[in-house]
């Protein structure tokens, strides 16, 4: 396998096509299926399924870690060789990562920010906490932000700490909806707030107030900082984290609908086990924003 054609390969993928993938690569769709075809024939595999978009095969996604892998071990080399005669100049390197929509709309930011001093970009993919390890196995990022503590192959974990969520409303929600509590008749009937529909926060919050499965009316909002905003418009009540909820709470726009209860979660970085510069930066970028924002 070869630099040139491993490249490709990742162009293909990120940008979903052939032709995106040429165009990014300043050379001919010709140019870019001749690599591939000399990839695959040197694999013994077919890599890509060419649908719109293009997306790796399961053999496929081997070769995509690896072609990112050599990407980013090439980086750290050329950065470390900046000085040297003929070397090319330091650049901006390109992660790509994956974080849930809660911690990239309360805590990350600041982490990816101090990563960009470093000479980091990053591509930013919104998966639910519950289900982004998958986009490690695929190939598709290099780390994640996750619920899972379990590594996935070939990866390393360290604990970040814990979003801490409670059941929060308006005043007016809770007087309407919620007349004398939480009660399970109350929440059978009461509308609720829903992220999307991997989200199970709320549903882990009815499960531990009854023993039967609970129905009530959803609005589905796929937005994390909408969603408070729903919730403060009475759209329903959701689950929200204490990083989330403190500025409405402190209005008085929104209060927890049972004080009592919360669903904790928590949070790991995932990352492939590389012993790359650049990853260890962004990795230790994320650990101290997690130390400042998170419970331990």
């Amino acid at each position: 396998m070869q630099f040139e054609q491993l490249r490709t390969f990742v162009a293909v993928v990120d940008h979903g096509s052939f032709e995106a993938a040429a165009r990014q690569l300043h050379v001919t769709p010709s140019a870019v299926s001749q690599r591939m075809k000399a990839l695959e024939a040197s694999v013994g595999r077919v890599l890509v399924e060419r649908g719109k978009p293009a997306r790796p095969t399961s053999s496929g996604q081997v070769v995509l870690r690896l072609a990112r892998q050599v990407a980013l071990l090439e980086t750290d080399a050329l950065q470390e060789l900046g000085d040297a005669p003929g070397a090319a100049p330091e650049a901006f390197t390109r992660i790509p990562i994956v974080v849930n929509g809660d911690s990239l709309n309360t805590w990350v930011l600041p982490a990816l920010a101090a990563a960009t001093r470093h000479g980091i970009s990053v591509d930013v993919y919104r998966e639910d906490q519950d289900h982004s390890a998958e986009l490690l196995r695929q190939g598709t990022v290099m780390a994640a932000v996750t619920s899972q503590a379990r590594p996935v192959q070939g990866c390393a974990v360290r604990p970040l700490g814990r979003m801490r969520y409670r059941p929060m409303a308006s005043p007016e929600f809770v007087r309407d909806w919620l007349p004398g509590g939480p009660t399970v008749a109350n929440l059978a009937r009461a509308p609720v707030v829903v992220f999307d529909r991997k989200d199970d926060l709320q549903d882990r919050y009815l499960r531990q107030r009854s023993r039967r499965p609970l129905d009530p009316p959803r609005n589905y909002l796929p937005s994390s900082g909408d969603f408070a905003e729903a919730i403060r418009l009475g759209l329903g009540w959701g689950m929200l984290p204490y990083q989330q909820s403190g500025r409405y709470e402190a209005a008085g726009t929104v209060v927890p609908i049972d004080p009592e209860t919360v669903v904790d979660v928590p949070l790991y970085w995932q990352q492939w086990r590389l012993d790359s510069r650049l990853l260890g930066v962004l990795a230790a970028a994320v650990a101290a924003a997690a130390a400042d924002a998170l419970d331990r």
